[in-house]
């Protein structure tokens, strides 16, 4: 079973003017695409074709440099547009709400651990919020297309929300400004899916 690029559930220019449309453009079509191209081709003859990609990632030979970065981009991008919405923004209800409270004290400092976490991940990478057995959530950072379903990376946790922080996520629009781009994403940010995702892995 070859992995396929998804559709992305909103237009191009549905989340501008925060996230510009000619970066979704090329950050879907072309970097996007060609994580699911090189995951598949990495996938070849493996014994793994048929295994989720969280199953692939959650048991993933580090050493493998394909399957890793290829897996991983595939993966992420996958969570991130899922992430996002035009009617995005706001703060998360109920028990995400909660859990977010118990660890970080209000969402006010969520947000500045969360934009902190992806700023200070130094050159191309992730952050993420995630959430532990028993609900807990976790915010971590990862390298490059690592994620926290791999071996030894972040939190260990599932990722519920992902913030990529890679140069090609916004430099068209915000050149070495990423802070600015941090806090856009912000108001793009699909609680209601990011809820979703807490509720089905806690």
């Amino acid at each position: 079973m070859a992995f396929e690029l998804p559709q992305l559930p909103y237009r191009n220019n549905a989340l501008e003017p925060h996230i510009d449309a000619k970066t979704m453009e090329i950050h879907h079509g072309k970097h996007h695409n060609g994580y699911t191209t090189k995951l598949n081709g990495a996938l070849k003859g493996s014994g793994m074709e048929s295994d989720t990609i969280e199953s692939i990632l959650e048991n993933l030979d580090m050493s493998n440099a394909a399957l890793r970065n290829n897996g991983g981009g595939y993966y992420n991008h996958c969570l991130f547009w899922d992430v996002m919405s035009p009617n995005g923004g706001g703060t998360p209800l109920g028990a995400l709400a909660e859990a977010i409270d118990a660890a970080y004290g209000s969402f006010q400092d969520f947000k500045t651990a969360f934009s902190n976490a992806a700023a200070t991940q130094f050159g191309s990478g992730w952050a993420w919020l995630c959430v532990l057995q028993g609900g807990k959530v976790e915010i971590c950072s990862s390298a490059n297309q690592d994620n926290p379903l791999m071996p030894g990376v972040g939190c260990g946790g599932i990722p519920i929300l992902g913030l990529d922080v890679w140069e090609h996520a916004y430099y068209l629009n915000y050149q070495n400004k990423r802070p600015d781009y941090i806090n856009a994403f912000f108001n793009v940010i699909n609680w209601e899916k990011v809820s979703e995702l807490y509720e089905h892995n806690k």
